[in-house]
C-alpha cells in the first residue's frame, strides 16, 4: 500500500527495533526506509548540539545500514530539537524531504486530559500531516519477540478493521482503501472487514431492526466499491457502544490495524465534543492507520 517509510522514533517507543527488520519492510513493499530521531539541544545560556547523545543514537540506528536488500534504500536522520512542539514540526520538515508516504509513530495509551496536559508530539503531528500516521503501542512493540516483529513488519496491513457509520470521516477511509487498491496490486492477500456499531440509544428511537437491516445494505454496497481479486471484504453490524465494540471486534479477527480518519483529532475542542477517532487512537492497543483529512 505504501513506499516510502519514514520511522520516527525517541528510543523509548521501541520502534528503533525495526533496524533489524529492513528485509521484512522490503517484503512488505517499502523501497525507501528513513529512521528519524530528534536529540534535544543541550541545556544552558546557548543551547547546543549534544554529541555525545548523538553518538549513541547513531549506534543504535546503524543497523539499519546493514545487509540492505536490492532496490531499497535507507537512511539514519539524525536531527536536533528544542522542544516536542519543535520535533513535530521537524518530522512535518523530513516527510517533505523525503517525500514520505507513510511516517510510523509510537504512542503510548492514555486519556484526552493527559494528551492535553503532556503535550503528545503524535496528536501535533496529526493536526497538520497530509501523509498517514501509523501508531504503535511502545508496549506492544518493545513486547514482541523477533520472530513475532518479523511476521508483523512484512504484514502491516494484512487484515484491516474499518469502523464505518456513513459519515464523511468513514467515507474518506473507504475512499482513500478504493484509491490505494486500484493503483497497485497487493503482494499478498488483504482482507478488510468494515463494521458499523449502533448505539443502543439511536437503535431505540429509530427501530432496531429496519436500521439494522439499512446499515447491512449501506455496507453490502460499499463491500461491492471496494472487493477485488486480492482483497476480500467482510462486513458485520453490532449493537452496542462503538469503542468497546471496535475493540472487542479487533480482539476477536485478525486485524493487524484499525483505519480511522478524523478532522477532530489532536484540536482543543475535543475535550468538549470527544471524537471516535481520537478515542480510538488514545485507547486501542491494535495499530491505528490515522488518515489525515485533506488540508
Amino acid at each position: 500500500m505504501f513506499h516510502r517509510l519514514l520511522i520516527t522514533t525517541d528510543f523509548e517507543d521501541g520502534l528503533h527495533r525495526l533496524v533489524n527488520f529492513i528485509p521484512e519492510l522490503a517484503l512488505a513493499g517499502f523501497q525507501k526506509i528513513v529512521f528519524l530521531h530528534c536529540v534535544p539541544l543541550r541545556e544552558g545560556s546557548i543551547p547546543q548540539v549534544d554529541e555525545k547523545k548523538q553518538a549513541q543514537a547513531q549506534a543504535k540506528l546503524a543497523p539499519a545500514l546493514q545487509d540492505i536488500p536490492e532496490g531499497v534504500q535507507v537512511q539514519v536522520e539524525l536531527l536536533s530539537s528544542l522542544s516536542k512542539a519543535s520535533t513535530a514540526q521537524t518530522i512535518l520538515d523530513a516527510v517533505q524531504q523525503h517525500q514520505s508516504d507513510l511516517v510510523i509513530t509510537g504512542m503510548p495509551t492514555h486519556n484526552l486530559l493527559d494528551e492535553k496536559l503532556f503535550v503528545s508530539t503524535t496528536s501535533k503531528l496529526a493536526q497538520k500531516i497530509t501523509v498517514p500516521l501509523l501508531i504503535l503501542r511502545p508496549q506492544l512493540v518493545s513486547a514482541y519477540t523477533v520472530e513475532e516483529l518479523s511476521l508483523r513488519c512484512q504484514h502491516l496491513f494484512r487484515y484491516l478493521l474499518v469502523p464505518y457509520d456513513g459519515s464523511s470521516s468513514a467515507e474518506y477511509v473507504i475512499q482513500f482503501i478504493q484509491a490505494k487498491m486500484q493503483n497497485q496490486m497487493c503482494q499478498e492477500m488483504m482482507t478488510c472487514l468494515l463494521c458499523w456499531v449502533l448505539e443502543k440509544t439511536k437503535l431505540q428511537k429509530l427501530g432496531s431492526q429496519s436500521q439494522l437491516a439499512d446499515c447491512q445494505q449501506t455496507l453490502e454496497a460499499v463491500k461491492k466499491r471496494i472487493a477485488r481479486s486480492d482483497l476480500q471484504v467482510e462486513i458485520e453490524v453490532r449493537e452496542g457502544t462503538a469503542i468497546a465494540e471496535i475493540q472487542a471486534v479487533a480482539l476477536e479477527s485478525d486485524t493487524t490495524v484499525i483505519v480511522v480518519s478524523s478532522k477532530h483529532f489532536g484540536r482543543l475542542w475535543e475535550l468538549a465534543i470527544p471524537s471516535f477517532a481520537g478515542e480510538i487512537l488514545r485507547r486501542s492497543w491494535h495499530p491505528i492507520l490515522f488518515l489525515p483529512p485533506v488540508r
